[in-house]
This record gives C-alpha cells, sequence and structure tokens, in this order.
C-alpha cells in the first residue's frame, strides 16, 4: 500500500451496535464502539502471478465498523464494512464478481506536501462522502480510548479481516490484508468528515466522538480471498509483526507494492 489512513470514532454502542449484523458482534473498548474510515492508496495492483508493472493504482476508501465473532478456534476480530468507493472502474466492475468488496465510483480529490495529508470524497453527485485532514505527529491524544499508539496498532493489527455484504446483498463476504510487515504512526486529524458517521438521522447528536488517526507507508502486501461466510479462522502469523495469516482455500490472491 502506498499509503493508509484509518480515521477512528468512538461511538456509542447502543447506537452503533444495530448496524452490525449477525453473525458479528460489535467489539467494544473501554465503554466505546469504534467505526472508522479508512483511506487507502493501492498501487500495482494484480493478480499475484504477475509483476508489479502489469499492476493498476487506484484510491479506495471504506466505512467500517470493528467487530468480532465466533469461530471454532475461539473469539476472532476484524472489521464490518457499510460501504466502499473507489476512482477505479476496474475496482468497481470486479469487486464483488473477481474478489470480495463491492465498490461505488467516486471522485477522490488528495492533496499531499510533507507531513500533511488531505482526502475529500466525493459521490457522482459532487457531494461530500468524507473528508480528512490529517497531519504527523509524535503525541497521542488523551481523549483516545487507547492508551498509547502501541495499543492502537495493536487493535488494527489484530482485525485485519473485513466482511461486507456480497453483490448479492444477502451473503457476506470476506478479505484478509496480509502486510509484509506491521507498522503504524501516530496522525493528528486536523479535520474528519463522515457522511455515515456523521448523519443524526443515524447517529444523534453527542453518540460520535473523533478519537483517533494512523497512518501507514509503503508496505508490500497481499489481499486473500476469504470467499462467503463463513470461512476457516485465519492463524497468527508466529513472530511476524503482520496480520494474522489466512488458512483459507483457493481464494483468489491480489499483490501490491
Amino acid at each position: 500500500m502506498k499509503r493508509r489512513i484509518l480515521v477512528n470514532f468512538r461511538i456509542r454502542p447502543e447506537v452503533l451496535a444495530p448496524r452490525v449484523p449477525r453473525p458479528f458482534r460489535l467489539k467494544t473498548v473501554r465503554g466505546w464502539g469504534l467505526a472508522g474510515i479508512c483511506l487507502i492508496r493501492l498501487e500495482h495492483l494484480r493478480p499475484g502471478p504477475l509483476p508489479a508493472w502489469a499492476g493498476l493504482s487506484s484510491e479506495n476508501a471504506a466505512h467500517r465498523i470493528a467487530v468480532s465473532w465466533d469461530s471454532e478456534d475461539g473469539e476472532r476480530d476484524g472489521v464490518f464494512i457499510l460501504g466502499r468507493d473507489t476512482n477505479s472502474g476496474v475496482n468497481r466492475w470486479a469487486g464483488g464478481r473477481l474478489f470480495p468488496g463491492v465498490h461505488r465510483f467516486a471522485n477522490f480529490h488528495t492533496f499531499e506536501t510533507g507531513g500533511r495529508m488531505e482526502v475529500t470524497v466525493c459521490d457522482g453527485d459532487g457531494v461530500v462522502v468524507s473528508r480528512v485532514v490529517a497531519e504527523a505527529t509524535e503525541d497521542w491524544p488523551a481523549e483516545s480510548v487507547f492508551g498509547s499508539l502501541a495499543e492502537a496498532s495493536e487493535f488494527f493489527r489484530d482485525g485485519c479481516t473485513g466482511w461486507s455484504r456480497a453483490l448479492d446483498g444477502r451473503g457476506i463476504e470476506g478479505a484478509q490484508l496480509e502486510p509484509d510487515w506491521w507498522a503504524m504512526t501516530a496522525l493528528k486529524a486536523i479535520a474528519a468528515e463522515s457522511r455515515v458517521f456523521q448523519d443524526p438521522e443515524r447517529f444523534p447528536a453527542g453518540t460520535v466522538e473523533l478519537d483517533s488517526a494512523l497512518g501507514m507507508y509503503g508496505i508490500p502486501h497481499t489481499w486473500r480471498n476469504l470467499g462467503l461466510w463463513p470461512a476457516p479462522a485465519p492463524e497468527r502469523a508466529s513472530g511476524s509483526g503482520a496480520c494474522p495469516r489466512g488458512t483459507h482455500g483457493p481464494g483468489a490472491l491480489f499483490r501490491f507494492p
């Protein structure tokens, strides 16, 4: 991944839990539900056997909720994805067909200079879906549900599996992020807008607060297709520092660096 920004909101469980379908459960941290926006720039996307120069680049966004579920090996953690946006026509067509993840087409406006980043996502009518302005920082927000950058990094490292509605709107399909290594940095969120999590009809005033922001940069990785739910549980890679590795049956592998 060229660049990945996670902007996290802490949300009252009583208003967030109804957005989580069975068999998943809302995962809470110190009494709060966690949801957020993942903004990711992918470069050299291609099926695993192909060389990097044959790949495609794209800007992508996802609105996600931290969840847990039961497997044969115990409780597992990950995210349930409410919706995805992309500026790639290929991703829009292939998502839900060739690999998991139905995408809507959106326009992305990005500006990066030094340690400061601004990403605005607009739908086809020009309405802002999400907007983030963030900059690198050495400080961790005192009000965060996470006590430190290390605690937040571990939380998201353990949640590399994403589930979302399949193309038919009924089934649930999954994808597993498998980075070659795991490294997160703290970001200061100067501005964070979400049409989903700041919708007063879904989330009344006072139920959503900006929690924290994190960045990941220049990490080669693979996306593994987990197929339709249920799927075998991933196993943690021993000593790798990366996400749990998948042990799933045949699935399309999409490789980046």
